[in-house]
């Protein structure tokens, strides 16, 4: 077992992360069922697959939602907070969010907005959502503009991880999860990417040790980066945005046909491979980048869209600012920095080559 605490003053919590956690569900969740109730958020997948296991010495009441990207708009965020308003959640109550990324945003931004916000809990089930973004208190919906355009900082009181959830997570959404830990190794720790290309295909098994090690190794350097900028204002934490402006508008371009973690891979590949173009860093990182990701059957090549389309994607980004969009590029293998002087028409000019037959 492993508890990581995220410092952050009067909102700080623990993360624990431990095989066999969801068997002891009714105990782990038992302080935060009030009145003798649990108010749990799931998808209908996640739901009829390991809703039984939520038993406790209370009873659930469940909101649940369809599962996909699509579930993260308007129409289901109010329809979820008419039922947790039905339910009657007070502001002392805490909501379980019980699935992957779409359900924790959603119900993570549920919660802080009803009753000008309550608590809520966090039990990642899917790869994606443990090693990134059940830990850090980002929620958000999409709008018609682009993804995550509405949404809050809203953290969590606790994070239950489980890797053995892990087991009946279909082979692409466990793909597409590891693209997220892969990042944390792009980002600030080469030994860590070493660590991916040498065990990523044990991970991508059926190897519970090397689910652990990833688990724990991304969640406590993102512990780390949100202790240090919480909301975003440092650029610390916006280096964890690695491969997501190239990824957030392939994602809108495709319709999220594309899953969120192939849409990084594909991100991430693009950021080392215009690194690479402007000098930043050398071409033998983004071809090991590009293998790396290749080899664990995520995209990495461009084949959608137009540059004009792609751009103006980006130019709907939230952190857009005068034609132009912070990057998160690399200096080389976990040498990622933020740069603000990348104007959209020269992203515009490497994409028309990226695209060329």
């Amino acid at each position: 077992m492993s508890r990581v605490d995220v410092k952050l003053g009067e909102r700080a919590y623990t993360i624990r992360i431990e095989r066999g956690l969801l068997e002891q569900a009714g105990e782990t969740l038992a302080p935060f069922a009030r009145g003798g109730r649990l108010i749990v958020v799931s998808d209908e997948n996640v739901w009829a697959a390991h809703g039984a296991r939520l038993a406790g010495p209370f009873r659930v009441e469940a909101a649940i939602v369809p599962p996909g990207e699509a579930s993260k708009s308007w129409a289901e965020l109010e329809r979820l907070v008419e039922r947790m308003l039905a339910l009657g959640v007070e502001r002392g109550d805490h909501i379980v969010a019980f699935g992957g990324g779409m359900v924790g945003d959603l119900a993570g931004f549920a919660a802080a907005i009803v009753k000008r916000g309550c608590g809520y809990v966090q039990v990642p089930t899917t790869l994606l959502a443990q090693v990134d973004s059940s830990v850090g208190g980002k929620t958000a919906i999409n709008a018609g503009a682009g993804k995550n355009l509405v949404g809050a900082f809203h953290q969590p009181a606790a994070v239950f991880i489980d890797p053995l959830v892990l087991e009946t997570l279909p082979p692409r959404e466990l793909r597409a999860g590891y693209a997220e830990a892969v990042k944390y190794g792009l980002i600030a720790d080469p030994a860590f990417f070493a660590w991916c290309e040498a065990n990523g295909a044990a991970l991508l098994g059926d190897d519970v040790e090397a689910r652990l090690h990833a688990i724990e190794t991304c969640v406590r350097m993102k512990a780390a980066i949100v202790g240090e900028d919480e909301r975003e204002t440092k650029g610390r934490r916006a280096l964890l945005n690695l491969g997501h402006t190239f990824g957030h508008a392939i994602e809108a371009e495709t319709g999220f046909a594309m899953l969120h973690g192939e849409a990084v891979a594909l991100g991430m590949t693009l950021a080392f491979r215009f690194s690479a173009a402007r000098g930043l860093c050398a071409p033998g990182d983004a071809r090991r980048v590009e293998a790396h990701l290749a080899a664990a059957g995520l995209p990495t090549r461009l084949a959608v869209g137009t540059p004009e389309r792609l751009v103006g994607h980006m130019a709907a980004d939230k952190k857009a600012s005068g034609g132009r969009v912070p990057f998160i590029l690399a200096r080389g293998i976990g040498g990622a920095f933020v740069d603000e002087s990348v104007a959209l028409a020269e992203v515009a000019a490497f994409l028309a080559g990226e695209l060329a037959p």
